[in-house]
This record gives structure tokens, sequence and C-alpha cells, in this order.
């Protein structure tokens, strides 16, 4: 799969997933997904195992957003908000959120502005932190083998089964292929 054309026009990508994705997530969507970021791009990501793991492999000069800086607090709370700063961060800069979740939706999570809303302890820090980005209006790229929420305005990409995109230039250009 090429999502270079997606990705070209963000000088900004954040990246967030499942911590154990093996056996749900492809790594061929993994590394396309890496393959396509421009080269001298912003990386942003966080500090768990699995997806985020695998993109700090990919850019070792990725700004890393990690609970253990002390920057966020400590507990389960400071997984949400680094995962809200790392959103906000992209949200900034005018960029791309790629999200790998590897479950459904939790019940009930709808996409909000309000970060209190995303993170209110539904079990899914990949959901929460993909429903805030695309509460703040962040163009959005989304691998999901279940499917994603009616209502979230993220629409399949043509010719691309797993792949859902927020932004409707991105499944044009994506469907060029």
């Amino acid at each position: 799969m090429q999502l270079t054309e997606v990705f070209k026009n963000y000088s900004v990508i954040g990246f967030s997933g499942a911590r154990s994705p093996a056996g749900l997530l492809p790594p061929s969507a993994l590394s396309s997904a890496a393959a396509a970021v421009p080269s001298g791009a912003r990386v942003v990501v966080g500090c768990q195992r699995g997806v985020d793991a695998f993109f700090r492999q990919c850019f070792p000069k990725a700004e890393v957003f990690a609970v253990a800086s002390g920057r966020w607090g400590s507990g389960k709370g400071a997984y949400a908000a680094r995962s809200i700063a790392c959103v906000d961060a992209v949200a900034i800069a005018g960029g791309l959120w790629v999200s790998f979740p590897a479950s459904e939706c939790p019940p009930g999570l709808l996409p909000s502005p309000k970060s209190s809303k995303c993170f209110s302890g539904g079990g899914s820090g990949t959901w929460a932190s993909l429903a805030y980005a695309l509460g703040c209006g962040i163009a959005c790229l989304v691998y999901s083998p279940f499917g994603v929420p009616a209502g979230w305005g993220l629409e399949s990409v043509p010719s691309y089964p797993g792949w859902f995109s927020s932004s409707p230039d991105a499944s044009q250009q994506l469907s060029l292929f």
C-alpha cells in the first residue's frame, strides 16, 4: 500500500496504537505507514510497547512523549495526560494522526474536543486518542481490523481494506493507486 500521497501533505505525524498488536495488526500496515512518512517530518509518539515501540524504532529522532519523564504526573492519569499532550502537539502543527487500535471501540466513546470526555476510563487509550484527535479537527488515518464506529466521520479508503480516513482528500488520493 502506498500512503505517501496522504502523508506528504503533513510535516508533523503522530502515531498511536495497541500495546499488544501481535496477531491483530498486520506488520504490513505498520510498515506501510512508516515508509510513507516524508523525510524530515517531525514524528510524535508515546512511550508504550507495541505500536509506539515500532514507530520509535523506525524513527530514532521521534519526539517521544514519555510518562517516565514525570511531566504528566504519575499513575494511570499520567498516561492519559501524556496522550492528550501528544495529540495537542499534532493539532497545534496541523499534522496527521495515525492510529492502530487492536480492539473494538469502547461503547459510548465519542469524538470530542474536550479531552475529559474522551479519556474517561473507557479502557482504550488508542481509541480515546483518536476520539480526541477527531474532536480537535485533526486529519486522521486509521487502520482497524474491527472497523470504526458509525458517526465518527471516518470513511473506508477504497481498495484498502482496514484503512479509514477522516479526510475525503486522503480517501480520494489513496483510491488513485
